[in-house]
């Protein structure tokens, strides 16, 4: 039988606190008859009890972070989902900056042409005649708004044909390219409502194209393009078509001359008309006066003529729309923007080459 000092020798070398030894010998203080093992054997259980507990409560707090863990853990569906959109949100941001980028660029080019007019009226550029008596200092503001307004309409458009042309070659889903052709068609939309702003301030100035290149203007028909010449350059940029699309392209085609041939014949009887008013009673100077008035007020008719003609063109592209599939229209919409910015570079081509031989 130990000791209880060999007792209390043995827990400290065993790392026991001398707590459990008071608690042995106020054992032996209440309890005399007790015998001297009683401390030993409680201080074991009580050892004993602390260790199982202290397992249970590590194995406890262990397990739970396991099954945490791996109910917290995505799965590879979910990872490549993530990884696609940081990739699809990289994109973005990085076509949001070349946008902002863009923007900037066209507010200083349009800054800097208003500085040129400013400067070139300064200089008196603008107080000379031209060939038909007109004042050039005499420009309607509507008109000068609206070259600027087409300006910017055109690098957007550019804008456009690339990521037309990007988004066909990467395949993108059917719902994107579906905006992307939403947004195309806008963008015309847009010109079409510049055009009938500008059409009320000057038709003539308007209808004269010189807001566009020489080449355009070579092909320009009542202040844009021909609804029937712009099928016939579509259709091979479309095929393969269906039969049933063959069929809608074509009404839609002879349906556009028709229209086309009326208005074309409502400006020739308007033309032969002013020519009338003009001609009439030339060796009588007293109504030259009032036939100029009369003839003024025939040329306001111009402007239902070019609106008329920019809603046969609307009109044209949207049932092309709801012909066409939309990967069809896409490339529909990019080949009519290739086809006007090829226009502009071979007037481009053609200045440049006449300014070096002059």
């Amino acid at each position: 039988m130990s000791s209880p000092s060999s007792q209390l020798a043995t827990l400290r070398r065993m790392s026991i606190y001398e707590p459990f030894h008071q608690i042995s010998m106020w054992g032996d203080t209440f309890h005399g008859d007790a015998s001297p093992n009683t401390g030993s054997s409680t201080i074991v259980q009580v050892d004993t009890r602390l260790d199982n507990q202290t397992e249970y409560l590590s194995h406890n707090s262990v397990e739970p972070s396991r099954s945490d863990q791996e109910a917290n853990k995505p799965s590879e569906k979910t990872q490549r989902r993530l990884a696609q959109n940081r990739e699809a949100a990289r994109k973005s941001r990085l076509r949001k900056k070349a946008y902002v980028q863009q923007l900037e660029s066209s507010r200083l080019k349009l800054a800097q042409l208003e500085q040129e007019l400013d400067r070139a009226r300064r200089q008196g550029i603008y107080t000379g005649s031209t060939s038909d008596g007109s004042h050039f200092g005499n420009i309607n503001p509507g008109i000068i708004a609206f070259e600027m307004e087409y300006s910017h309409w055109v690098e957007e458009q550019n804008r456009q044909i690339y990521e037309l042309h990007t988004a066909l070659q990467k395949h993108i889903t059917d719902i994107e390219l579906r905006i992307l052709v939403e947004n195309g068609l806008n963008h015309y939309n847009n010109l079409f409502r510049m055009k009938a702003d500008a059409a009320k301030a000057d038709v003539l100035s308007l209808i004269s194209g010189m807001w566009r290149t020489s080449t355009e203007r070579f092909f320009q028909w009542i202040g844009g393009f021909r609804p029937s010449e712009l099928l016939n350059i579509l259709m091979p940029q479309l095929e393969p078509l269906t039969e049933q699309q063959l069929i809608d392209v074509c009404n839609l085609r002879q349906s556009s001359q028709q229209a086309e041939d009326a208005l074309q014949q409502g400006i020739d009887k308007l033309q032969q008309s002013l020519v009338q008013i003009i001609t009439e009673d030339q060796l009588s100077s007293g109504i030259y006066q009032s036939q100029m008035v009369a003839a003024a007020e025939k040329l306001e008719a111009l402007e239902s003529f070019v609106n008329q003609a920019d809603h046969l063109r609307q009109q044209t592209m949207q049932q092309m729309y709801r012909v066409l599939t939309t990967r069809q229209a896409a490339r529909a919409l990019l080949a009519l923007g290739e086809y006007f910015h090829r226009l502009r570079a071979l007037s481009s081509l053609w200045a440049a080459q006449h300014l070096e031989s002059a």
